[in-house]
């Protein structure tokens, strides 16, 4: 299997730029994909699609000030860093510009000093640690000196960063939004409760294993970067209780659907626990743990576009999006979206 057989036609002004004022009022394609019949609704609309006993599985990560701009000292060339994942004794790891100048031991100074990084490893493809240098409380500095790291395709300046995080985003720690729960406000979340449907928390921070491009042809070829989950026993339960009683797990985007699956594959069934994942999804995948999936419409050739037509089948997810460049619909962080459904 190949990564151009991903591979599809957008017209550049269907990439959103801007979200829509209305979180709820974006266009929504439902695939049924039992019968292959598509279905132009809106978000909304997703009331009329849910039912008691179904349980939404949501992703409740925060988008952080991840992207910080510096100098290396010495020299003075720009360094542009991207803050990925914690490690012990203020190490992160980051995704760095200019990477071929940063060495073990050369130190970015942030915004005359008042935070400043050293390189204490080197990976590959612009991978390195860094060791955070400060006085006071990281987060905080963080904060005040870090922008969130919006993808690049998006050009427009976002003139309120709550945008680019779900109305749900509990806990720090990644570096891209999980967009599909763009879609969703505290009504439509009271609405659903109020219609029975139950509603999980899982946690999984966003780094490279979603965004990052592919870079093989041969899809079998291609490594996942390692993104951290994390599942609650109450989570588990919830799940393990819906799953006993056949009652529909419905996912809210690609980064819940990753740490449903990556929990089942490790315990057969759900389980209170964290850890990380390098779970690649593409055709041919054997599914374990959900019923439905709301999403977004995804890059061409991305590894999040492979997972949808595993789920969904290759040939009515390329007619789907098909018929989204024909209907003019927004694709990608800030577009439209997407509901999978098992139901005819």
């Amino acid at each position: 299997m190949k990564t151009s057989d991903f591979d599809y036609e957008l017209p550049k002004e269907l990439i959103a730029q801007t979200p829509l004022e209305d979180r709820t009022s974006s266009r929504m394609m439902v695939v049924h994909k039992n019968s292959g019949r598509l279905e132009h609704r809106h978000f909304f609309d997703i009331l009329d699609y849910l039912h008691s006993g179904d349980v939404i599985v949501r992703n409740n990560t925060r988008v952080i000030p991840a992207r910080l701009y510096g100098i290396k000292e010495g020299t003075g060339a720009h360094v542009e860093v991207l803050l990925l994942r914690q490690e012990p004794d203020d190490v992160w790891e980051c995704l760095v510009g200019n990477a071929r100048t940063v060495k073990p031991d050369t130190v970015v100074s942030f915004h005359d000093g008042r935070l400043k990084a050293r390189c204490v490893g080197v990976g590959d493809k612009g991978i390195r640690k860094m060791k955070m240098l400060y006085d006071g409380i990281f987060t905080e500095i963080l904060d005040q000196l870090g922008t969130v790291p919006l993808p690049p395709y998006i050009r427009e300046k976002l003139d309120d960063p709550n945008r680019y995080q779900t109305v749900y985003a509990r806990v720090d720690g990644s570096a891209a939004a999980p967009t599909a729960g763009l879609h969703f406000t505290p009504e439509i979340f009271r609405k659903l409760e109020e219609k029975g449907v139950q509603i999980v928390d899982v946690t999984l921070h966003v780094g490279l294993g979603t965004f990052r491009p592919m870079d093989t042809e041969n899809i079998e070829e291609h490594i996942m970067h390692s993104e951290v989950y994390y599942m609650s026993a109450e989570a588990a339960e919830t799940l393990n209780r819906a799953k006993a009683e056949g009652r529909r797990i419905v996912a809210v985007g690609t980064t819940s659907v990753r740490t449903l699956e990556s929990v089942w594959n490790r315990f057969g069934r759900f389980a209170e626990c964290s850890g990380e994942t390098t779970l690649f999804i593409y055709p041919g995948y054997e599914w374990h743990t959900i019923d439905c999936m709301l999403t977004n419409f995804h890059l061409p050739k991305s590894t999040l576009i492979m997972m949808i037509a595993s789920y969904a089948g290759q040939e009515l997810v390329f007619k789907a999006y098909e018929e989204a460049v024909r209907e003019r619909y927004r694709f990608f962080s800030f577009g439209d979206c997407m509901f999978i459904t098992d139901e005819d």
